[in-house]
């Protein structure tokens, strides 16, 4: 599968913000054996693309690492050289989304309005992040799905264990997870990891059981 099929299968993209740069491969390594295989590294953190570059070659054959916040070109290719498979955006930036094409990634631009959504897809977006997602809920997604079924989209921002479930029954393609999942502001030591591991379990199983029964519906 391409990074866009894998992105659209696993579904759940794990945001890592505000870590220290030291413990990021153990963070990624705990979600890996949770069951998660997308990790986001917000460009916002410490020594975000050395970072990259770190979770690329230490994981790059189990997760597939890519680069959020991503406000311009620039930052965009600096974070595909490192190494990161998809840029995600907090709005839509055509350049940007033309640099991510340009290197063959996979292009996430935020969008909120439904012409921002068109928008941002007609421009190049392979999938839209609706951000935030947390100010309007699942039901936004059906709303938005009604006109444009054609568009996959991705929800951020509020999505924890006891509504992800419900924006994927929703429609959507997927989700991105930050502090539900990684808290940056907890001491990363063994048992922060182990719970770590056991929350991203529940995560993948919540979206597996959802997938599951709207494929035995069909």
């Amino acid at each position: 599968m391409n990074v866009l099929s894998q992105i659209m299968n696993y579904k759940i993209i794990a945001i890592i913000r505000g870590s220290k740069a030291k413990d990021v491969v153990e963070i990624a390594k705990a979600l890996n054996k949770g069951g998660i295989r997308l990790i986001e590294v917000a460009m916002n953190s410490p020594k975000a693309l050395n970072v990259i570059e770190q979770l690329s070659c230490e994981l790059g054959d189990e997760m597939i690492v890519g680069a959020g916040t991503v406000l311009d070109p620039q930052t965009a290719r600096n974070a595909l050289i490192a190494g990161a498979k998809f840029i995600l955006s907090p709005t839509v930036d055509k350049e940007t989304i033309k640099m991510t094409k340009r290197y063959g990634a996979v292009s996430i631009p935020g969008a909120f309005t439904p012409t921002e959504i068109l928008n941002a897809f007609v421009n190049g977006g392979d999938i839209i992040k609706v951000f935030p997602a947390s100010s309007v809920g699942p039901s936004y997604i059906k709303d938005i799905k009604g006109p444009l079924n054609q568009i996959p989209l991705l929800p951020t921002g509020g999505i924890n264990l006891d509504n992800i479930d419900s924006y994927i029954k929703n429609g959507a393609a997927g989700a991105g997870v930050g502090g539900s999942l990684v808290n940056s502001k907890i001491t990363v030591n063994e048992a922060y990891l182990k719970e770590l591991t056991v929350k991203a379990s529940e995560f993948v199983n919540k979206v597996n059981k959802c997938n599951l029964n709207q494929t035995n519906s069909i």
